[in-house]
């Protein structure tokens, strides 16, 4: 049955920052990683409601990083990372589809190593994400976005809760290339928008541009898409959700059916709100009829390369349920 989830809505980090003389130098330590190769790495996650979390230490901190391909960078949370001063604080706000967020500050890390993976010269932004960590009772460091996952294979596994990220080169070619065990058994091209993945589908034969967060807890549908596709919007109640700015909406919950992204990739009814994305697509610049969100990945094993611009989808097992 719905209930009344908070979920972290795509972000927009765009814009200057001033940055401090203090440079974020710690690496992020990811405890539970199992490493596969120099390249290749596979990260367990939990599902904290419908939220991909993972477990990493930074600072001589250990807490949680939420996975959000939705988010352009990444984001530390202002409660436990709080040595700021007021010329670190950047002129940016962060938008989402009900809210604007300001108060942003921002830190330059000049290493973000990931056992052998090191990624020098990354933005962080930090803000206060106190009261998602009071929702979902956990200790919240931060949320893991685009900007380091850009670089990596990511497959995102919710049959095994794992996930594995392999280093490509600037083509998208794996750098190692025996990683899965498993047959891809299908692809996806999609169009990268800033650090956006669109995919182009229909819902009941209407064309309709749907955009990837792998931190959506709900799908969503906007209120103006055409109406032959918001007739396989079945609506059941409403809920009360709260984005990342702590600001509440209420929306119309249901099921959606009819989705399809081609001729072999379709999907089963899936949880959907119906809501307003004007917000989200005046900041990215994008003109999204939806987002997919946890229910897309529930139903399919995905693979994302960002540089080649393509999804691959694995089976469950049969016997998955």
């Amino acid at each position: 049955m719905l209930r009344s989830f908070f979920y972290i809505l795509i972000l927009n980090l765009s814009g200057y920052a001033a940055y401090a003389a203090n440079d974020l130098t710690n690496p992020i330590k990811f405890p539970k990683a199992e490493y596969l190769n120099e390249y290749t790495t596979r990260i367990p996650f939990k599902l904290v409601d419908h939220l991909i979390v993972v477990e990493a230490e930074l600072f001589n901190k250990r807490g949680n990083f939420i996975i959000d391909t939705g988010s352009e960078s990444l984001i530390l949370n202002k409660v436990h990372f709080n040595n700021l001063y007021e010329h670190q604080k950047s002129s940016k706000a962060s938008s989402g589809i009900s809210q604007s967020i300001d108060n942003i500050y921002e830190k330059r890390i000049k290493e973000f190593i990931l056992e052998n993976f090191k990624l020098e010269n990354k933005t962080s932004d930090i803000f206060d994400l106190s009261h998602i960590e009071k929702s979902k009772k956990i200790k919240l460091l931060g949320i893991i976005g685009y900007d380091i996952l850009k670089d990596y294979e990511v497959f995102v596994d919710l049959h095994l809760n794992q996930i594995t990220l392999t280093k490509v080169d600037k083509l998208g070619n794996k750098l190692n290339k025996h990683v899965y065990l498993e047959k891809i058994v299908d692809s996806l091209d999609f169009n990268l928008k800033n650090h956006t993945i669109v995919l182009n589908a229909t819902v009941n034969y209407q064309p309709v541009k749907l955009g990837l967060d792998t931190a959506a807890e709900f799908n969503q549908i906007n209120k103006s898409v055409h109406k032959h596709a918001l007739k396989y919007f079945i609506p059941k109640r409403r809920l009360k959700l709260t984005g990342i700015g702590n600001k509440t909406i209420k929306v119309m919950a249901g099921k959606l059916h009819r989705v399809k992204l081609s001729p072999t990739v379709y999907f089963g009814p899936m949880q959907t709100v119906l809501t307003n994305l004007n917000k989200m697509n005046e900041a990215f610049g994008t003109s999204l009829d939806g987002v997919l969100g946890y229910e897309f990945f529930v139903q399919k094993r995905t693979i994302i390369n960002y540089k080649k611009e393509k999804l691959y989808f694995i089976n469950y097992p049969i016997d998955f349920k």
